[in-house]
């Protein structure tokens, strides 16, 4: 029986020193040899093939006289050098396995890296062969082996004991020296790399962030890879890698305080870790550090270069690892690139630099300027709570101009990119918030807007209806409350109109800006916002005026009359029919179309007994007997009898069969599309331009003169 013993001594006594385990060399010998003899069934482990193989120039004889190769070789190993890793496997299949005849029926490699697996796939084995890998790390995952090899834990086997690691991060001051030195705070890359460089050292027992979570403005952003800010689910995703994320109050002293607190008292006690990992760079630290050396603590500092203190650079008793070495950061003029290139259809979610957007523009405006000075845009972003003092402002821009937000103005000037991404959908979301609440408030004459009114308006808005955007209520919420936090909308508790003693939330305009944020809108896109009287003015005149509007009319009517002939209401749920008909809906079409026909006597808004609920529906009823209704039915069952003629002479129905049918007589492309809404016809699969007709349609057998019992 041929069984092999390969070990990597290059890898895993680097892996000891990381983990901070202190392995006797000649008990690991020994131990490794004797294990695999087991493992291989052996009666005798003078039958087992050892090698101990190495770059041994890098493990020379100790001070005190140990020789790591004659401890192997003491041990029955042979002693195998190796200059180059890159060769490694090669150089083994050379020397050991090119010219053995006999296939191999056991083989052991201790190591944790991958440079040895190609052994594997080109030495010869018997059927039955057995390949075993032991390490510290699962390193067959992935890889065509994960099913086949046998992965067993080093320590384990060897019964070695890794130590206890505890780790205390200063989260504000990393965050804030990474953002400081150019560096984009990725925190979900922050959270996997401190979790894997922890442990290196040892066995993770406690873990700790410490921020003003949740405190806008102390922290610079908290970004996912693809640079969408993620701040708010900080302390969630620390959770899920099983990190405490503590709050404390913003500013140095008070994490430093708290952390200081918590490591000493932790490191009294009988069970604390062998090794306190503090993730800082603040010198405050210096007397803590020396408390846990002298309880024979080893201690680690996590600090990034430029912002860490010299006296903790320096102190001789402390391992000082830099954050920037274990971890692969992008830079903030990388994220402009990435931002640029980005997936469109990822969630466009509220952000620092939206606020940057928001906050310039408010003050643009009231100052009639196109570009602002640095210091007055660092004052408002302070002002409206964006950033909690000025320093925090001044890098806020910094980075907003790194990523290419802002531009320089000159003379200290600066502006905005209207070509961002970030400040195009900013504006497109806020210009269409802030209108669909203005528009409300001024036409309907109300004092605040319903906060789930709006939500449902906002659904509806044309401008956001974009890939990544106006997704769901959740994403509309979001931005709603953005613009609360940014002081341009005022969010309030009132009492329900139908029971008192329940509050619900409703949106206003602030009293201080309501100049400021409704000016702009009155011509917007060359709209005139304010409420017009109707009364009077023909289909013709609002055609005119906006011809989308007079289009949405005849699509009321129709849809309405519909819905109620069918189930024998009186009226329609106005909420439905405005979902029924949104894709129609530029702009102001469908309020214009029922504000035109309200004035007109043609249809009436009410709230309405619903069967189904314990409060009044808003709904629409129709005036059966208004001219304008009249027609626009008229015109319908006129239309549908074209189609029944096609469809009784088995002709297809197509545009232009409907036009030869009916001589030109009606908007084609109008009728079509509203036939096509109320399931009159149908697209037929794989037919361009061609319909079904749904002889059944309730409409449609009216129409035709069929009992529709």
């Amino acid at each position: 029986m041929a069984a092999y013993l390969i070990v990597d001594v290059d890898n895993l006594l680097q892996r000891f020193r990381l983990s901070g385990m202190s392995v006797d060399l000649q008990e690991l010998a020994v131990g490794l040899r004797g294990a695999a003899a087991l493992a291989a069934g052996l009666v005798s482990a003078d039958r087992l093939k050892a090698i101990a193989v190495a770059n041994w120039d890098n493990h020379k004889t100790t001070s005190s006289g140990v020789d790591p190769q004659l401890i192997f070789r003491v041990a029955g190993y042979d002693v195998f050098d190796v200059k180059l890793r890159e060769s490694l496997a090669d150089v083994l299949i050379i020397h050991y396995f090119s010219y053995d005849p006999e296939p191999i029926d056991e083989l052991i490699l201790a190591t944790t890296s991958r440079d040895l697996l190609p052994l594997i796939r080109r030495i010869k084995v018997t059927r039955n062969a057995r390949v075993r890998m032991w390490g510290s790390e699962d390193v067959l995952k992935g890889t065509e082996f994960a099913d086949s090899i046998i992965f067993q834990p080093l320590e384990t086997l060897l019964g070695i004991q890794s130590k206890n690691v505890a780790v205390y991060i200063d989260f504000e001051n990393i965050a804030i020296s990474l953002n400081e030195q150019g560096y984009m705070v990725n925190l979900d890359h922050i959270i996997q790399r401190f979790v894997a460089q922890a442990s290196q050292h040892g066995q993770i027992v406690k873990m700790a962030a410490y921020a003003p979570w949740g405190q806008r403005g102390t922290l610079p952003p908290l970004v996912d890879s693809a640079g969408r800010e993620i701040a708010d689910d900080a302390p969630s995703r620390m959770m899920l890698a099983n990190i405490d994320p503590v709050f404390n109050l913003p500013g140095k002293n008070s994490a430093d305080i708290r952390i200081a607190r918590d490591v000493i008292t932790a490191a009294a006690q009988p069970d604390s870790a062998d090794i306190y990992i503090v993730a800082s760079g603040d010198r405050d630290f210096n007397e803590v550090l020396n408390a846990l050396i002298q309880r024979g603590k080893q201690v680690v500092i996590w600090g990034v270069r430029g912002s860490t203190s010299r006296v903790l650079e320096n102190h001789p008793g402390v391992t000082v690892e830099y954050v920037e070495d274990f971890t692969e950061l992008a830079t903030h003029q990388s994220l402009s690139t990435s931002s640029l290139a980005s997936d469109p259809a990822e969630p466009f979610v509220p952000s620092q630099w939206s606020s940057v957007v928001m906050q310039f523009d408010r003050l643009a405006q009231r100052l009639g300027k196109e570009s602002l000075e640095l210091s007055a845009l660092a004052q408002q972003l302070v002002n409206a709570g964006v950033v909690l003092n000025n320093d925090r402002a001044q890098d806020l821009i910094s980075q907003a101009s790194s990523m290419g937000v802002l531009q320089n103005a000159g003379r200290n000037n600066l502006t905005l990119n209207a070509s961002h991404p970030i400040v195009e959908k900013t504006r497109v979301i806020y210009d269409s918030i802030q209108r669909r609440v203005a528009n409300t408030l001024k036409v309907r004459g109300w004092e605040y807007v319903n906060y789930g009114f709006l939500l449902k308006g906002l659904e509806m808005e044309p401008e956001i209806n974009r890939p990544g955007m106006n997704e769901n209520d959740q994403w509309r919420s979001h931005w709603i409350d953005s613009l609360v936090r940014e002081q341009i909308l005022k969010r309030e508790l009132v009492p329900h109109r139908h029971n008192p003693d329940d509050l619900v939330p409703v949106i206003r305009l602030p009293d201080e800006f309501e100049d400021e944020i409704i000016a702009p809108l009155n011509h917007m896109n060359g709209e005139i916002i304010d409420a017009i009287d109707w009364t009077g003015t023909s289909i013709a005149q609002l055609a005119d005026f906006d011809a989308d509007a007079a289009a949405m009319t005849v699509r009321i009517i129709v849809s309405v009359q519909q819905f109620t002939s069918f189930r024998n209401f009186i009226w329609c749920p106005l909420g439905s029919l405005h979902k029924r008909l949104r894709a129609y809906d530029t702009g102001m079409a469908f309020q214009r179309a029922v504000e035109y026909l309200e004035a007109n006597n043609i249809v009436a808004v009410d709230e309405y007994a619903n069967p189904q609920s314990n409060y009044n529906t808003k709904g629409i009823s129709i005036n059966m007997e208004a001219a304008y209704t009249q027609a626009v039915l008229n015109e319908r069952d006129d239309f549908i009898r074209v189609l029944l003629a096609l469809y009784e002479a088995n002709q297809p129905i197509t545009r232009q069969t409907i036009e030869a049918q009916s001589d030109g007589n009606f908007d084609y492309e109008l009728w079509l599309s509203i036939m096509e809404t109320e399931n009159v016809l149908n697209v037929l699969p794989g037919r361009a331009g061609q319909y079904s007709l749904f002889r059944t349609h309730h409409t449609v057998k009216i129409v035709a003169g069929d009992s529709v019992e």
